[in-house]
C-alpha cells in the first residue's frame, strides 16, 4: 500500500513538473520572444527551431525562428509545404542591403536557368523590402497556392507567386548553401 502511494505521490510530481512546460506558449532566445505555433490564412504552423546567427563570429546579427505544420518533416522544408520564417535583428539594416544579399545567396542556391527565371519576383522582392532597425522583425510566410508573403513588424508588405520562388528565398536560409549552416540546422531543430 505504501509503495502504491509513493508511486501516485511520483507521478503527480512528475505531472506537476511536466505540465508548465508543456504549457508554455514561446520561447526565448537572446531575449527575443517567439511563439510556439501561429495561424496564417487557416494554416497552423508549429515552431520547428529557433536560433542565433552570429557575423564573424563575435557579431549577433538576428535571431529567427522556423514554423512549418505539425505534419510536415524538417527535411520537407524546401518542397511546396507552408511555412514561416521569422527574423528579429539586432542592427540598422538597409532595404538595398537586404536586395543585394538575398540575390547572392538564390544565386548560391539556383542553377543559372533557375535564377533568369525569378529575376522579376526578385525584382518585387526587391521592391518591397524596407531598412529595418534593431529590434524590427521581418517574416515570410508561404502557403501553396497564395504565394510568398513578407511582412515587417507584422504588416504585411506584399505577397510573390510561385513555389519556385519560395523554394529559393526559403533556400537563403534553408537551402544547401544557405547564409550560414550552422544557424540553418538550429531552424531545422536538427541540431
Amino acid at each position: 500500500m505504501k509503495m502504491i502511494a509513493h508511486t501516485i505521490m511520483f507521478g503527480m510530481i512528475a505531472l506537476l513538473i511536466v505540465q508548465p512546460a508543456a504549457a508554455v506558449a514561446s520561447v526565448e532566445v537572446e531575449g527575443v520572444t517567439f511563439k510556439r505555433d501561429v495561424t496564417y490564412r487557416g494554416e497552423s504552423l508549429e515552431l520547428q527551431g529557433y536560433g542565433l546567427l552570429r557575423y564573424m563570429v563575435f557579431i549577433k546579427a538576428y535571431v529567427g525562428a522556423l514554423y512549418l505544420p505539425p505534419s510536415v518533416a524538417s527535411t520537407d522544408v524546401l518542397e511546396p509545404v507552408a511555412k514561416r520564417l521569422e527574423l528579429q535583428y539586432f542592427h540598422a539594416i538597409s532595404k538595398e542591403d537586404f536586395d543585394q544579399s538575398t540575390r547572392a545567396k538564390i544565386a548560391d542556391n539556383t542553377t543559372p536557368f533557375q535564377f533568369e527565371q525569378l529575376q522579376s519576383r526578385m525584382d518585387q522582392l526587391g521592391a518591397i523590402y524596407q531598412d529595418v532597425q534593431p529590434g524590427d522583425r521581418y517574416s515570410l510566410t508561404f502557403v501553396p497556392g497564395q504565394g510568398t508573403e513578407l511582412a515587417l513588424n507584422g504588416k504585411p508588405l506584399g505577397t510573390i507567386p510561385g513555389q519556385d520562388f519560395a523554394r529559393a528565398v526559403f533556400g537563403v536560409w534553408l537551402g544547401a548553401n544557405p547564409i550560414d549552416d550552422d544557424f540553418r540546422d538550429l531552424l531545422l531543430g536538427v541540431r
